[in-house]
């Protein structure tokens, strides 16, 4: 079970996905998650099938749709589960929803104050708080006896071929090379992990200035962050809602550096090992950044963060804590370590 609707989320969790398909290819893997991320559990591969989750109380990325409950148990319990997995974090609401199933056996990870039910513990794993969220999900498949292969925390991104082909047709039509540009991503999935758009105009009339090429990325509904700060770097490339997922990864895999939210762009470059600056405000860098040398993760320092706000209720003082002249700094920082 992983109850998340951001790509970030799913990037993290395919690395103890594939371990297990490696590991266990006698094993038939359902994952159960929000309907709408179906063309990303397909594109990452190593389950069988994605049986759709419609929400419950206490899951709070989306709101519970009451009237598909007894038909998405009817579903799970259909399937004669062997083992049932909460891997979807620190809340005990999805443990019960785990426990909604139908399996045999029910396990995985076992919330901060909460105990698993007498028989179970050793299928449980007490929540790992201070681990990397790829790590924490390669841990609980330890927990449970996998010998998981040496490159297991490897992230990737597969793409097709003619997806390649249309990347690079793209790329000679803008007139850009690879490694010869920065990748701009001013959105978020929410409203606590979004830096100022106002900062990331004045971070784009620096990098014009310092002569990069930039090339902005967002959804349809982000267009209207990626033109404000298009106006205020003449002749960046605003591609925000123009392209496919596909599309928006390959742009960040050939990209000299990303900049960004907290958000799934962040982890699209961890799985291309492209330079990134990876602007933190509510989020655990902790459990989400990428540790390399041509890496850098920006914290506020405010005594707040991070929090699990989703929305803030003080005013976001984390949002304008990170200056643009600190991302512009990191961005230089990391130019220099891919140069070095």
């Amino acid at each position: 079970m992983r109850l998340r609707v951001g790509l970030g989320d799913l990037l993290c969790s395919a690395p103890a996905l594939r371990a297990l398909a490696t590991v266990r290819p006698d094993v038939r893997v359902t994952l159960v998650t929000w309907p709408e991320m179906a063309g990303v559990v397909e594109r990452l591969g190593s389950v069988e099938e994605l049986l759709a989750f419609p929400g419950a109380p206490g899951i709070p990325e989306r709101p519970p749709r009451e009237d598909g409950w007894p038909a998405f148990v009817r579903a799970a319990h259909e399937r004669g589960f062997d083992l049932a997995l909460q891997a979807y974090g620190d809340n005990p609401a999805a443990n019960r929803v785990a426990a909604a199933l139908g399996a045999r056996l029910v396990g995985g990870f076992a919330p901060t104050g909460w105990d698993p039910p007498p028989g179970t513990e050793a299928l449980h794993l007490r929540y790992p708080t201070a681990e990397h969220e790829v790590r924490r999900h390669l841990l609980l498949l330890e927990h449970l006896g996998l010998e998981l292969p040496p490159d297991a925390e490897r992230m990737f991104f597969p793409v097709t071929d003619d997806e390649e082909r249309d990347h690079a047709e793209r790329l000679a039509g803008l007139g850009l090379r690879p490694g010869g540009y920065a990748v701009l991503h001013p959105g978020a999935s929410a409203p606590a992990r979004h830096w100022p758009v106002a900062s990331y105009a004045e971070l784009a009339a620096a990098l014009v200035a310092d002569g990069w090429p930039v090339v902005l990325t967002g959804t349809p509904p982000e267009a209207p962050l990626t033109t404000h700060v298009a106006a205020a770097a003449p002749g960046a490339v605003d591609l925000a809602g123009r392209t496919d997922l596909a599309g928006a990864a390959l742009l960040i895999r050939d990209a000299a550096v990303l900049v960004g939210n907290d958000t799934g762009t962040a982890h699209v470059a961890a799985a291309f090992e492209t330079p990134s600056v990876t602007i933190f405000q509510s989020g655990d860098p902790r459990r989400w950044a990428q540790v390399r040398p041509d890496t850098r993760a920006l914290t506020p320092g405010v005594p707040c963060a991070p929090c699990s706000h989703l929305e803030c209720p003080i005013g976001f003082p984390c949002s304008t804590a990170t200056t643009a002249a600190d991302v512009l700094a990191a961005v230089r920082e990391v130019a220099r370590a891919v140069a070095a």
